[in-house]
């Protein structure tokens, strides 16, 4: 991945899981990275292991279901990087688990302002950066959920079914300005989210077990190539890492 070299990566929901997996790939590819989440305690930690490795990296807060929050996180990435290559929409929440009648409006409200806005937002504030500088990436990470129903999840189902929606979408609007935007459904991975799904003991995701979930390092992996030249006819699609023929592409096992 030597073309990502001192490229500037951004990414949300950073702190643990999928997000710092890919901080520390997209470090290992020599792009300069900036980390967000609403808190910054594990942020700056992760930051500093990178730094600590020869590479450069910023933490920044953000919460993004706030506009001006993401629009700060775009500024603070431009003066530590002076431009945006790629963005990682990686943010999201699977609580609150619970049925529809029995839900509480303003917790299911917050989740989709995160999964959903905060996508929506991400995607308002950095299209205006990457198209005059000559174009971009934008990696916004989707699910199964997406396109299935399950119970106690209508909160993530729906708001990640509208989260492609952004895809496709953003994807006719702006694909012919040079900026690239590609959905990422990873199936299941090895989270702190799964635990959570796990003691629900609701729906038949709770049944997994931890040996069924793919490790985040693996979704890293996939979403570094996805930002580079290589991936570019899967612009606008929602690239599935269940498919044994994607995992191979990206270089990752296929059993």
């Amino acid at each position: 991945m030597a073309e990502l070299k001192d490229k500037v990566a951004l990414i949300t929901g950073a702190s643990r899981g999928i997000g710092a997996a890919a901080a520390r790939s997209f470090a290992a590819a020599g792009a300069k990275v900036v980390l967000a989440a609403r808190s910054t305690e594990q942020i700056e930690a992760v930051a500093a292991e990178i730094r600590g490795g020869g590479g450069e990296a910023l933490a920044v807060a953000c919460d993004v279901s706030n506009y001006s929050d993401v629009k700060a996180m775009i500024d603070q990435t431009l003066a530590f990087g002076g431009r945006l290559d790629i963005l990682v929409n990686n943010a999201g929440v699977i609580d609150p688990i619970s049925r529809l009648a029995d839900s509480d409006p303003e917790a299911w409200a917050k989740a989709a302002d995160i999964n959903y806005k905060g996508v929506y937002f991400g995607l308002r504030a950095a299209i205006p950066v990457m198209q005059p500088q000559g174009g971009g990436v934008i990696v916004n990470i989707s699910s199964g959920a997406a396109t299935g129903a399950l119970e106690v999840w209508s909160h993530y189902c729906s708001s990640k079914a509208a989260a492609l929606s952004l895809t496709k979408c953003a994807h006719a609007e702006v694909a012919d300005k040079g900026v690239r935007v590609v959905g990422l459904s990873p199936g299941t991975v090895a989270t702190d989210m799964q635990v959570a799904i796990k003691s629900s003991g609701l729906n038949p995701v709770s049944t997994l077990e931890w040996s069924d979930h793919i490790p985040p390092d693996w979704v890293a992996q996939a979403i570094v190539w996805l930002s580079s030249d290589a991936a570019s006819d899967f612009a606008g699609e929602d690239f599935s890492l269940r498919d044994p023929d994607n995992r191979r592409r990206v270089g990752l096992p296929t059993g």
